[in-house]
């Protein structure tokens, strides 16, 4: 396996084809092929269960995979000769779990991954981090530790450090679930805050009116398949399938 992709005018952010999961005897995912065009916004839906996380968890690695090919930027994720340090540094992560060093101020977990990972001068990655936090309005917390925080301002401090590494691309994997619904809409601000910058973005979300407002394409997953993918006010209004039609009528009349 190439460890890269002929280059191509149009090459894509992402390519997965024909990307296979198991876990154990459970095919979590069944030959999945997506591609997602550079800046733009994929929202991943669908009921629990469906291989949603599994199929962003494995684009930087953090699953194996079965079978298939993932791309990131013409880089073969999966494939031997891969940097997966080089490669993550490029990819930015955030999940549920914020993950904070708890022994270390809201700054100094912003700046650790640019000094330890990227070499960068320690003021010039605490300058830069304290530039991102501010744009994310905790410029106020930056000398806080995170168990001071609230669960929204934690999110928005684990996204602050995944943007100072300058990833190229950024994946949300269900950043708002662990959140009591009062702190949901600042992470979610955080979250749109980013579309200016033009980066290329994978969201798995439960937050159906977020997805149709900031995605580009919805992409609608069920029992480990595609089995949708369109522009939002085309899936939420006419979607193709029975299966997506009963999961939106579930739970947009909650």
């Amino acid at each position: 396996m190439n460890s890269t992709m002929p280059p191509t005018v149009s090459q894509p952010m992402v390519s997965i084809r024909n990307v296979r999961k198991k876990f154990g005897d459970l095919e979590v995912l069944k030959n999945v092929s997506i591609e997602v065009p550079k800046s733009q916004v994929f929202g991943f839906i669908g009921p629990s269960g469906a291989g949603k996380s599994t199929i962003v968890r494995t684009v930087n690695a953090l699953e194996g995979i079965d079978g298939g090919e993932i791309w990131v930027g013409g880089v073969s994720v999966h494939g031997p000769s891969t940097d997966l340090n080089r490669l993550r540094a490029n990819i930015g992560f955030v999940s549920q779990s914020f993950n904070l060093y708890p022994h270390l101020k809201v700054l100094e977990n912003v700046a650790l991954a640019p000094i330890k990972v990227k070499r960068q001068p320690p003021s010039q990655a605490r300058e830069y981090a304290a530039s991102i936090l501010k744009t994310l309005g905790l410029e106020d917390k930056m000398d806080a530790f995170p168990t001071r925080l609230s669960g929204g301002q934690q999110q928005r401090v684990a996204i602050a450090r995944a943007l100072a590494m300058e990833p190229r691309l950024m994946i949300f994997d269900e950043p708002t679930s662990a959140l009591d619904p009062e702190l949901i809409k600042e992470v979610l601000d955080a979250i749109r805050g980013l579309l200016a910058t033009g980066i290329t973005m994978l969201l798995v979300t439960h937050e159906m009116n977020f997805a149709r407002e900031i995605c580009d394409s919805i992409v609608f997953m069920a029992e480990g398949e595609i089995l949708e993918t369109g522009a939002p006010e085309q899936f939420f209004s006419h979607p193709q399938t029975q299966r997506a039609r009963d999961f939106l009528s579930a739970i947009l009349n909650r």
